[in-house]
């Protein structure tokens, strides 16, 4: 889900080494040969598929633009190998999709596989051109579904779940993209990858946590950021916010949300040393709500006067699901986010989606009438029915660092969709799986983005080179300490950071411009 609202028989003798590279893996400037033909590869169908055809176009790059939901556009891409190879599952009536591109000169040695976003299994192209253009040869899957917000394939004729499509979705697809990828890579190139990467955010990111918790030998290393992981629970709990607004009989408008969020950012702002409009460590930050009533807001030219009732559904927003005894379910949305992303005249669709048609198997079903023990009711139920087969929450990663391994992830601590919490959550189950902080790092490193919402880092609320610090860990052993950004703080300026590496957060040292990552320095929590 990065941020939203981004076929010939099997066997056919067509392998043909299309052009050989000649430079290291070590610099994204290699050069190769140029490519003379654009030939289909044979391919070898991956366990428990079958290749149904296999395509290759050569493409002249230039501008090419993303498709469906997610739009961006990629300029001077250079010409490349476009391969599709279409697999089915026999028996299962799917058809998945398998892109590779290839740039037709300059391939870097390297390979990357590119996740999806909400219910897209895939990349739109914005991925693959960005990659093509950096040297990569890269794949991407549609898991024989649709587009990010197309559910058209979750229920059967019978109204019954489609378990192929949705193992296709939670698993089986991004793991057979990475073989047939990296076949597809050998057929044309004549040599294997020296290096693989998998790069996602959102359900980009779960899809990258899948892998290395499946299959560990995939990828050298995997940027998996803002993962979708713990699906079962945060999908559902992405609800919550509308659950209280209708419980509750009181749905604040977003200059009344926007408010306590202001209000709790500058209460929280000087816990770092500095006023810089970020909240480095949103955990401190005991801002009550009932701080504003009383307070006058004008939205959209009327004076609005903010509640206690208000005030009672933002408390309940932030603190997170809860059962009608009080016991915590999951997460709730963090204090510098976006409250109306979820909180708005409609249930975002994501969440809804899931609970209509996986969970309770009734597309008519009417969530605004959800009372709170229901909600518990469906929690509890897409939790028993889909840890395992989507959760992806496992914490023993051995055989990932066994196999030599990276795994380096970024999750932004004002994400509106997905509770940066679920991801420190899951960081401290593998500590407690694999032996500790120091044993963790070895292999797996978080690092959290103040003020940046899902998927920011994206380019959409500042900036990180996450792929650039990955490759000197995985080719040189030069593990990130801290991952150099540009935040926008919450007066819109650009400011440079560099996060640290969980546990570790950002303090001021006490001198020189809070605009600068200089000032600041990464200290232990006090609570720890």
């Amino acid at each position: 889900m990065r941020r939203l609202l981004t076929v010939l028989a099997a066997g056919v003798p067509l392998a043909a080494a299309v052009y050989l590279p000649t430079a290291s893996a070590d610099t994204q400037d290699a050069t190769t040969a140029t490519a003379t033909t654009c030939t289909a590869p044979a391919v070898k169908a991956p366990a428990g598929t079958r290749v149904e055809s296999v395509t290759a176009v050569q493409q002249a790059g230039g501008t090419v633009n993303g498709t469906g939901i997610l739009q961006g556009t990629v300029t001077d891409v250079p010409a490349y190998c476009e391969v599709t190879v279409t697999l089915t599952h026999p028996g299962a009536d799917d058809h998945a999709k398998v892109r590779t591109w290839l740039p037709v000169s300059g391939w870097n040695g390297r390979f990357q596989g590119l996740g999806g976003s909400a219910y897209l299994a895939g990349d739109n192209n914005v991925g693959l051109a960005n990659a093509v253009k950096g040297g990569y040869a890269a794949v991407t899957t549609d898991a024989g579904v649709g587009d990010a917000l197309d559910t058209s394939w979750a229920l059967n004729s019978a109204g019954q779940v489609n378990t192929t499509l949705l193992k296709n979705f939670a698993s089986r697809s991004q793991h057979e993209a990475s073989v047939v990828g990296k076949e597809v890579v050998d057929g044309v190139y004549g040599k294997r990858p020296a290096y693989s990467y998998f790069i996602g955010c959102s359900t980009g990111g779960r899809q990258g946590y899948m892998e290395a918790q499946r299959h560990p030998d995939d990828y050298d290393g995997i940027l998996a950021n803002a993962p979708a992981i713990n699906w079962d629970e945060f999908e559902v709990a992405t609800l919550w916010p509308q659950v209280v607004m209708n419980n509750e009989k009181t749905h604040p408008t977003g200059c009344e949300f926007k408010a306590f969020t202001d209000a709790a950012v500058k209460a929280c702002d000087t816990l770092d040393g500095a006023k810089d409009g970020l909240v480095n460590d949103p955990s401190r930050c005991d801002f009550d709500p009932r701080r504003l009533i009383g307070t006058k807001v004008v939205c959209d030219g009327r004076e609005l006067t903010i509640t206690a009732a208000d005030a009672a559904v933002v408390q309940k927003i932030w603190d997170g699901p809860r059962t009608p005894s009080g016991k915590k379910l999951w997460y709730g949305v963090p204090i510098e986010a976006d409250i109306s992303a979820l909180a708005g005249a409609d249930a975002f669709p994501v969440p809804a989606a899931w609970v209509k048609l996986w969970v309770a198997k009734n597309p008519s079903l009417d969530l605004s009438t959800i009372s709170y023990s229901q909600f518990t009711q469906l929690f509890r139920q897409s939790q028993a029915e889909y840890d395992k087969v989507i959760g992806t929450d496992d914490p023993d990663l051995s055989d990932f660092r066994r196999a030599g391994g990276k795994l380096l992830t970024w999750h932004g601590l004002a994400d509106q969709y997905i509770p940066a919490d679920g991801t420190v959550h899951y960081r401290k189950q593998v500590e407690r799986e694999m032996g500790g902080t120091k044993r963790v790092d070895d292999f797996y490193r978080l690092f959290l983005a103040p003020n940046t919402a899902h998927c920011g880092l994206n380019g959409l609320d500042g900036s990180t080179d996450g792929l650039a610090a990955l490759t000197s860990w995985v080719e040189h052993g030069k593990a990130p300490k801290t991952l150099p950004a540009t935040l926008i703080n919450t007066d819109g300026q650009s400011v440079s950071r560099n996060l640290c590496a969980y546990p570790k957060v950002s303090r001021y040292t006490g001198h020189g411009d809070t605009s600068l990552a200089s000032s600041f320095r990464c200290v232990l929590p006090s609570r720890h």
